[in-house]
């Protein structure tokens, strides 16, 4: 295995995290929350060990091997998680180290568990951070490195298939370096596109972009402790639900729009089994719903398409306690 250069990706994720934190740290420092000194350590922490990796393994171009670009998707993982629950544990917020590590995981991970019981107490800056984990982990922060591998001397194309597994029908670019920019393009439009609209229908700059991080990441971190149903706003409601369905579609055909092809989408089976399945679903709980539980037929619809979409897709938003809706649409949603 190739440490040198293992070492050297490892130290641009350290960075990449780092400079993540700014974000945060600009919305500590323009609230001048108490946080602020927290959040410059989280940051100065991997930022300088990872300026120190980069410094100390400087060389010549390395092609990546299997093994190496196993061990950094396996290590660039608990690396960021690692850098991630800094912020949490510094300031206090979350005091336990397991818990705080938890918690970033979940994030990077974009699984969206949590061990937080009282979300909207947390400190604006630490949910915006918390939120940006899940969409720096929506696209992988590994796939990011790629995009800046050669300008570190190292060949990316095993680091992306060990981030990347499975066949695929379609070959994105020629180069691996501009097929990652190329989705990480696709990947922030998406995400500017979907917080302009949740502002447009209502929700304030902070929850629109921070929920915009996590719909396209399709992860589930909210601001607010009852998720998308504390707005109780079907137009919320309503680009939230596509741009789930948008980010759950394989992003390979997302890349066919700029090569003027769109029907592209129609013709991939993968795609259109997402869409039956989703109808077909939607269609037998809100049924359920309306005949054996007294929903208004809107109400069934509205409730059955979110939950329905929020599931299938991994996203687990909710406007909805559909624990209550009983045993035969449990059945549906986790099946």
């Amino acid at each position: 295995m190739k440490i040198r250069a293992v070492i050297r990706v490892m130290g641009f994720i350290a960075v990449a995290v780092g400079i993540a934190l700014l974000a945060p740290i600009g919305l500590a420092f323009y609230q001048n929350s108490p946080d602020l000194k927290s959040l410059l350590f989280s940051s100065a922490i991997p930022l300088l060990l990872g300026l120190a990796a980069l410094v100390t393994t400087r060389g010549g171009r390395v092609d990546l091997g299997t093994k190496d670009g196993f061990a950094i998707v396996t290590f660039g993982w608990l690396a960021a998680a690692l850098f991630g629950a800094l912020p949490y544990f510094l300031s206090g917020a979350i005091e336990d180290p397991a818990s705080a590590f938890f918690e970033s995981m979940s994030g990077f991970t974009t699984t969206g568990s949590t061990i937080l019981t009282d979300i909207e107490a947390m400190p604006p800056s630490l949910l915006l951070w918390r939120s940006l984990t899940q969409w720096i982990g929506g696209m992988g922060i590994v796939v990011l490195s790629v995009a800046v591998l050669p300008m570190l001397g190292i060949g990316g194309m095993q680091l992306y298939r060990a981030e990347m597994p499975g066949p695929t029908n379609d070959r994105l670019t020629p180069r691996i370096q501009s097929a990652a920019k190329t989705l990480w393009g696709i990947y922030l439009g998406l995400t500017v596109l979907c917080a302009g609209l949740l502002f447009a229908c209502g929700m304030s700059v902070f929850d629109a972009i921070n929920h915009a991080f996590c719909t396209i990441a399709t992860a589930g971190f909210s601001t607010k402790n009852g998720s998308i149903g504390s707005f109780n706003s079907v137009y919320i409601e309503g680009v939230v639900i596509f741009f789930m369905l948008v980010s759950a579609t394989n992003f390979s055909l997302h890349m066919w729009i700029f090569r003027r092809r769109a029907p592209r989408y129609f013709k991939n089976e993968e795609f259109r089994l997402l869409c039956v399945i989703t109808l077909l679903a939607v269609t037998f709980i809100a049924a359920l719903l309306y005949f054996r539980d007294d929903y208004a037929i809107g109400q069934s619809v509205r409730q059955s398409l979110f939950q329905v979409v929020s599931i299938l897709t991994t996203t687990g938003f909710g406007t909805a306690d559909y624990l209550s809706w009983g045993f035969g649409t449990h059945i549906v949603l986790f099946s």
